[in-house]
């Protein structure tokens, strides 16, 4: 069957998360988005853990389900150590086939001293190594996936945090390694661009901490819903079973580009260079963003992809697109409004973004609603990047342009 999945979120008990991030929130939204399997999130905390078992019902092939919704066993972890005089700060997702192989993971961790209790994304003192080996130890049909891997403060790849090859990293875990995370401030084909990482699945999540943004990176999968199903996809990187993944437009991510946020300082790589990485307004380094770090690592030309490469698509949520054609913020009343009245006629918000025919867009949703849906699918947005921590701008009808002027356009489509 095909389905959409999003394993990477974070519950009511990380940092900075809505005190939506329940099981009940996440299982209505994740219908409104038409999402069939989505990842749990910080499993290795206590509380969140409690309410997992109280409310999954367990399937009997490593997923649990609630109300219609499946989901899978799934906690980021931050690792922030010293390795070779230098310090590191690298974030990885865990995938488990059980809550018996949790509870074992929680144990070797809180034996080692570290306080699962503190946040849903707990921070360790152990190199990522080494908390690999916990891992695989405990059970060899766990997954280790690093997270948002080009992120310059906490990612494998980081500029500020983290390594130029993934086998300096994970040492001889690294063949136990076989997918990797994109992250919201790059896509697919920016990571096409290093071969070093064609043997790995690229996959891509929401990193949602509002029950809202569930699903504004997914993947789309064929294949029977089961943890062993799905995990044998990933680490054959079977374009049969994998369809594509749904991405941002990168841009909008909040490391795309350089700069230095406290000053406004956006730059592209180029402009970077050309002031020796320094802040021209107050002198400091920029924060050194995906785009530069990808063209430091990469040994391939933009455009360039792998035979096997697994799709990708990319689009902007319907509130965003609601918000524009009004001319609003995505916050308001109306926008809320328009969107849950819009679901209501078509099922799903990845019906109206992916599949509905655009007869049947014109036909269902205001004319300059439509017209945004279409421009999307065509890629015809325009975009500020985001840098230094600050999501990018993304608009799809110029300044001024009116109701009449988008219906006149709808012919281009």
């Amino acid at each position: 069957m095909e389905f959409i999945a999003d394993f990477h979120i974070h519950s009511k008990y990380s940092r900075a998360t809505s005190r939506d991030m329940d099981i009940k929130h996440l299982g209505e939204w994740a219908k409104l988005k038409g999402i069939t399997l989505m990842g749990t999130g910080d499993f290795t905390h206590h509380l969140w853990l409690e309410e997992l078992k109280y409310n999954l019902e367990d399937c009997a092939n490593g997923l649990y389900k609630y109300n219609g919704i499946y989901f899978i066993l799934t906690s980021e972890i931050s690792s922030i150590y010293s390795k070779g005089g230098k310090g590191y700060r690298i974030h990885n997702l865990i995938f488990a086939p059980s809550f018996a192989v949790v509870d074992k993971i929680n144990n070797a961790l809180f034996r080692r001293g570290v306080n699962l209790s503190s946040d849903g994304r707990p921070i360790i003192g152990l190199d990522a190594a080494e908390l690999a080996r916990i891992v695989f130890d405990i059970d060899e049909n766990c997954m280790i996936v690093p997270g948002h891997i080009w992120t310059p403060w906490f990612s494998l790849f980081g500029s500020m945090s983290g390594f130029d090859r993934i086998e300096d990293c994970f040492e001889e875990q690294t063949p136990k390694i076989f997918a990797l995370e994109t992250g919201l401030s790059s896509d697919p084909a920016m990571n096409w661009r290093l071969s070093a990482l064609d043997k790995f699945t690229l996959i891509s999540n929401s990193d949602a901490h509002s029950p809202q943004k569930i699903g504004r990176e997914a993947n789309v999968f064929n294949c029977e819903l089961d943890y062993k199903t799905i995990r044998g996809v990933l680490k054959t990187k079977d374009k049969k079973r994998f369809l594509y993944t749904i991405e941002f437009f990168p841009e909008e991510g909040k490391y795309h580009y350089d700069g230095h946020r406290l000053c406004g300082v956006r730059w592209s790589p180029k402009e970077t260079r050309e002031h020796n990485g320094k802040c021209s307004k107050c002198g400091k380094p920029v924060t050194v963003g995906v785009v530069n770090r990808v063209e430091k690592l990469a040994d391939r030309p933009e455009g360039f992809k792998p035979e096997d490469a697994i799709p990708f698509k990319s689009f902007i949520p319907l509130d965003e697109i609601i918000a524009d054609a009004k001319g609003v913020g995505k916050g308001s009343v109306g926008v809320g409004r328009d969107y849950l009245s819009y679901l209501a006629k078509f099922g799903t918000e990845f019906e109206i973004l992916m599949r509905a025919s655009r007869e049947d867009l014109l036909k269902g949703l205001p004319p300059k609603v439509a017209a945004g849906v279409l421009r999307v699918r065509e890629g015809k947005v325009n975009i500020k990047a985001g840098f230094d921590g600050e999501y990018g701008t993304i608009s799809i009808f110029d300044e001024g342009e009116n109701q009449t002027k988008s219906e006149e356009q709808l012919s281009l489509f």
